[in-house]
């Protein structure tokens, strides 16, 4: 079975490799997917899913992540990535200045396209913002999103690979991607 993890960062095609201990055959397609605006990560992904298989058709996978503060009414959600090239999370700081709601959550909508239509997979891991950055690992709001006393950027990779919200979203894809096709992993 061969399987195409279609984003960016070459990291999360190794990620879904390891999820497959080598059962499934990943390749990593650095392909540009319009996407579609919507307060629903799941329907991103799945307009991005839709798109990437009419261009490659071939069984795939893409995701989309949502970060949401609940204190400011769920922003950023899926303009996750756009507003940390803008205000970076010393922006999100000054922005939850004196805030004491600080609670947050992050989605990833992982969607799968076949021949068959889309599947879509999510994971959310809840946790609160910090008061200032805290780590070293990690990329993007992982060192002001704390969970379970530590921030993201504090926790070991292995650790945050379990735990994460898309090891979460992972992990539903794999068991159920498993199970359709028969594989072994």
């Amino acid at each position: 079975m061969k399987l195409v993890v279609v984003t960016s960062n070459p990291n999360k095609a190794h990620e879904v490799a390891a999820f497959f201990s080598g059962a499934v055959s990943v390749t990593h397609v650095a392909l540009e997917c319009p996407e579609l605006r919507s307060d629903d990560v799941g329907e991103i992904a799945r307009g991005k899913a839709r798109y990437a298989y009419g261009e490659l058709g071939s069984p795939l996978i893409v995701d989309d992540t949502a970060f949401e503060i609940d204190a400011l009414n769920g922003f950023p959600g899926p303009f996750a990535a756009y507003v940390l090239d803008s205000i970076g999370n010393a922006g999100i700081l000054r922005l939850m200045d004196g805030v004491k709601d600080r609670n947050a959550s992050f989605t990833t909508a992982i969607a799968f396209a076949d021949a068959d239509g889309i599947q879509v997979f999510t994971g959310t891991i809840h946790g609160t913002i910090t008061t200032e950055g805290r780590g070293r690992g990690g990329f993007g709001y992982d060192p002001i999103f704390e969970c379970n006393g530590k921030t993201l950027a504090e926790i070991p990779l292995e650790e945050k690979s379990r735990i994460s919200h898309r090891a979460r979203a992972l992990r539903a894809f794999h068991d159920w991607f498993v199970q359709k096709y028969g594989i072994t992993s």
